[in-house]
This record gives C-alpha cells, sequence and structure tokens, in this order.
C-alpha cells in the first residue's frame, strides 16, 4: 500500500521507522530510572454538570464542517439532521464525559504521514510526522469537557 504524495513510501517503510524510533527511545532510557509519577492527579473535576442538548447543539453546529472516513455519517447530514439526533448525541457525550473515556467506536483515527515542514526532502521517511485524523464525534465529546 502506498501512501498520498509522489514518494515511494509504503506503509510498511512508515511502520518500520516509527518502530525503530521509539525501539532507540526505548533503548536509550532502559538503564534511567523510572521517572517520579505522582499518584494523584494535578487537577481533579470536582464535581459534573451534564451538557444540555442546546449546548452539544452549538458545539456540532460550531464545529468545522469535516468528516473522517470512520464517521459513520459525514458531518453535513448531522448538522441537517441536528434536531433528531440530539438526544442521542447528548447521551453519548455525557455518557463519555462521565465515565472518563470515549466508546470503542471513536477510539480510532485514519493515520497520515505528512511532511514536518514544506520544503524538506520527502524522500527521507524522518521528514514526516503522523497525522491522525479523528471522528467527529470524538473531536465533539472533546469540546465539551469542560475547560477550568
Amino acid at each position: 500500500m502506498y501512501v498520498a504524495g509522489n514518494t515511494d513510501h509504503t506503509a510498511d517503510s512508515f511502520s518500520e521507522f516509527f518502530d525503530k524510533k521509539v525501539r532507540d527511545v526505548r533503548s536509550a532510557t532502559a538503564r534511567l530510572p523510572p521517572p517520579p509519577i505522582s499518584r494523584t492527579a494535578s487537577s481533579s473535576l470536582a464535581s459534573f454538570r451534564p451538557c444540555t442538548q442546546t449546548e452539544v447543539c452549538r458545539i456540532i453546529m460550531q464545529s468545522p464542517d469535516k468528516s473522517c472516513m470512520l464517521d459513520p455519517v459525514p458531518t453535513f447530514l448531522v448538522r441537517e439532521s441536528v434536531d433528531l439526533l440530539l438526544p442521542f448525541l447528548t447521551t453519548l457525550v455525557n455518557t463519555s464525559l462521565m465515565h472518563g473515556r470515549l466508546p470503542a467506536s471513536q477510539k480510532h483515527a485514519i493515520v497520515t504521514p505528512r511532511l514536518k515542514r514544506s520544503g524538506l526532502d520527502p524522500t527521507d521517511v524522518a521528514n514526516f510526522r503522523p497525522v491522525s485524523n479523528l471522528t467527529f464525534m470524538s473531536k465533539v465529546i472533546e469540546r465539551a469537557v469542560p475547560v477550568s
């Protein structure tokens, strides 16, 4: 499988490069003491106020009109049908926030290699970075997280 663009890189060549990069970091840090890990969170959500349908609707309507291949329905259709879908979508958002995790269906991404900067040599896999394209609903849930 070849990646988009005018390079001869395959998905396997990118996978091998990034696997090696991870192995090298692990090897370089294997003999170091583990970093200090705090057993308590540095911040907490003292109380949870569920999102209203109005808030979820605002998030959906103000979000960019982009879709991902993983979306079961294009974003423009979600927006056109928002009044019908809003009770379900609000429950999805609130349940995700209440449990502190996304539904399994929202834990996937399409990863595409992109040049780190224009002008870099596209024949060198080290000049690429992985970019994740997430589902529309995972972004809606993320935008619903209260910021303190």
